[in-house]
């Protein structure tokens, strides 16, 4: 039995995929209203959400029959679009954005000069959807996936189980038949996301998450076996995995945990944090006597990352609160910009900015502008985008290699401050993915490229082009720098930790990796002054 539709169609973002919402139209109405106007009509409390609920209520119940006139005395006249209008609308802006974020305000954004996007060719070869089916399916998937983030969001346990059965019975079917009538392999690969099957994924994934929280691991088991076996080709193995070999170790199944572990490293689909925490698993469920052999990884996994131990004064020291101390100036400040002002003093005179991911991101995007905007077929649709629909899929690398590897040369040969800062002059503004114009000036991205050099530049640019959706987070907290004679200088990653923190999977792997591209890295650990 399909899943029941509601009344008006409306955008919105939800656990992590574009989806739709569907509000009663007095509800839309009230809620435009002002506080001040709700309360001349209602006085039961004082939340605006908890005025309209009363009042919908009240008008529903016959108590309250002037609602509608007093709306309308103040609201003017009011016409509802119909369903049909509303979803026709709803479907056109899809298929022109391809995403569930953008509408027609884009083009009143840019007509006002708020937001300017980049110059790119749209070369267009082959159709997102094949058929009309295909996009029925696709929009018929993300109103599932919509339902079942409220039936999460309501904690409506039937709700979610009937849409993970819906999404797992159909899941399959939508991947057998979009494989059949897809135009290319390499559309298919980054274009994937675009159809029915992706978006039963995610609403399976969601449903993973819940059953593994109510303790029902063997019904999570099933299911993570079925994504697996359904998607051969796909970034998020990885974690699939690694979900599939912690849950069966919950099930006492250890001989079974350890296998699909191996089996993952195994797996080139399988990378980044995903894979280090498998090595991990492997190395402490594979010992004698399950298994006799260490593996090959074994000692690059265990290398030793440098610590380095700062004390300060702590404001709270609360478990589950994020640690705050007294910085060297006497004001309250995180464990980062206490770390860096370790840095600045006694650690060795540093500068250097608190960035996590980001400031490599803008890097990569400043370095790399030409080649991520370069013409290349398919993967521009539409005068919005701020990426190539390809940039997070292997596919990015693989369709401009050798534009990119000749790139990596200029870069590699200490070209990368020219190159930044043409591409700052001639494109300051303009919105590209991962590049955060306001973050970072153009003398401090200047100053981190010189002392990073052009060899380790280079490195980071490479891996990012070649796997840009498994390495766009978990990089070092903080980013140093310092100067030397000649305009020459060094740089160094740092990892800060707070007294209860610990590395995640996907920060160790971001560490060992810069670690083997030549860097300067360590682990700086806050915690409280020794009494």
């Amino acid at each position: 039995m399909p899943l029941k539709s509601k009344e008006t169609i409306f955008q919105r973002e939800g656990h992590g995929f574009g989806c739709v919402i569907f509000p009663t139209q007095k509800y839309w109405i009230l809620n435009k209203l002002s506080g001040d106007f709700l309360l001349q009509h209602c006085h039961h409390g004082t939340r605006k959400q908890d005025l309209i609920a009363s009042l919908l209520s009240s008008y529903e119940d016959g108590l309250c029959p002037l609602l509608q006139r007093a709306i309308l005395n103040k609201t003017g006249t009011c016409v509802r679009i119909s369903c049909k209008a509303e979803s026709l609308v709803w479907r056109a802006l899809r298929l022109f954005f391809l995403n569930g974020e953008q509408d027609l305000s884009a083009f009143l954004l840019v007509d006002l000069g708020i937001v300017k996007y980049p110059t790119y060719n749209c070369i267009i070869s082959d159709q997102i959807f094949p058929g009309l089916n295909d996009l029925l399916a696709y929009e018929e998937a993300i109103e599932v996936a919509q339902i079942m983030d409220e039936a999460l969001d309501d904690k409506n346990s039937g709700l979610v189980l009937r849409c993970i059965s819906i999404s797992n019975s159909r899941l399959f079917i939508s991947c057998s038949k979009s494989t059949q009538s897809s135009a290319s392999e390499s559309a298919a690969t980054f274009l994937s996301c675009l159809s029915a099957s992706w978006v039963y994924s995610k609403v399976v994934l969601l449903g993973i998450s819940f059953l593994e929280r109510e303790r029902r691991y063997d019904d999570a088991v099933h299911l993570l076996k079925r994504l697996l076996d359904g998607f051969t080709c796909d970034g998020r193995r990885g974690y699939w995995t690694l979900r599939l070999s912690v849950d069966l170790e919950h099930l006492g199944r250890l001989n079974e945990s350890l296998s699909v572990a191996e089996d993952g490293l195994l797996d080139p689909w399988v990378r980044a944090g995903s894979r280090m925490a498998l090595q991990r698993r492997v190395l402490r469920l594979g010992k004698p006597p399950r298994r006799w052999k260490t593996p090959c990884y074994s000692e690059a996994i265990k290398r030793k990352i440098i610590e380095v131990h700062v004390q300060g004064r702590p404001l709270n020291c609360e478990t589950g609160m994020k640690s705050r101390f007294y910085g060297e100036d006497g004001e309250q400040c995180g464990v980062e910009q206490l770390a860096l002002q370790y840095y600045a003093g006694e650690g060795g005179g540093w500068q250097g900015v608190h960035t996590e991911s980001g400031i490599w991101l803008t890097i990569f995007g400043l370095l790399m502008w030409d080649i991520i905007f370069a013409d290349v077929p398919n993967v521009f649709h539409t005068r919005f985008q701020t990426a190539p629909l390809d940039l997070e899929t292997q596919n990015f690398y693989v369709m401009r290699k050798s534009l990119i590897e000749s790139h990596l040369e200029k870069i590699n040969s200490d070209m990368a401050e020219e190159i930044l800062i043409t591409s700052w002059e001639s494109h300051v503004g303009v919105a590209c993915r991962g590049v955060n114009w306001d973050r970072h000036s153009l003398s401090e991205l200047r100053a981190a490229v010189t002392c990073i050099g052009g060899p380790c530049l280079a490195s980071i640019c490479r891996h990012l082009a070649q796997d840009y959706r498994s390495w766009s987070s978990g990089m070092p907290d903080l980013l140093l720098w310092r100067f030397h004679e000649d305009y020459k200088g060094e740089a160094k990653l740092v990892e800060v930790k707070g007294p209860r923190d610990r590395l995640s999977e996907q920060q160790r792997a971001w560490l060992l990796l810069l670690m083997d591209y030549g860097f300067n890295v360590e682990v700086c650990k806050v915690g409280p002054a020794s009494k």
